[in-house]
């Protein structure tokens, strides 16, 4: 038996809309499948007010930062959805890596990604459960907050 949920009634009932995907920012592609995996490109924390920068712990907070974890999770379902056509075909998540600009020494890492994996659990259900690295990193693309990268099962 499925117990995922519909991706879609499961974004309508977290109040979401799928942003436009993000175009490249560079010579590289959002998505590529290989068999049955489709591995995505990082994307970094932006809204349709624009990118999300900061640093943890110096100009932003933990909150800040699992906000905009979980804008690039968001980010990364509309790309999935422009690669597959639905967000249905999605079997599972496999991995996230999620790196947050953040001062040196800074320990909560983990709590700022959860932004991004408890979305991801929120939409796809059991299968949006995935391993997962989350790591403090000095500075992003664009001063961005967050990046995150995924691999996931079609």
């Amino acid at each position: 038996m499925n117990t995922a949920p519909d991706p879609y009634l499961a974004l309508e009932q977290l109040g979401l809309k799928l942003p436009a995907a993000p175009a490249p920012g560079g010579n590289y592609t959002s998505a590529k499948t290989s068999g049955n995996l489709v591995f995505l490109a990082g994307v970094i924390s932006q809204t349709a007010d624009g990118i999300i920068t900061g640093v943890v712990g110096a100009d932003r907070n933990i909150e800040e930062g699992y906000d905009a974890a979980r804008s690039c999770a968001l980010l990364h379902l509309a790309v999935l959805e422009n690669h597959l056509g639905s967000l249905t075909k999605v079997r599972g998540v496999l991995t996230v890596n999620g790196y947050v600009n953040s001062i040196a020494g800074f320990a909560d890492s983990p709590r700022v990604i959860n932004g991004a994996s408890d979305l991801l659990l929120a939409v796809f259900g059991e299968p949006g459960r995935h391993v997962r690295a989350a790591i403090g990193v000095s500075g992003l693309p664009r001063h961005a907050l967050v990046e995150v990268q995924m691999t996931v099962e079609i």
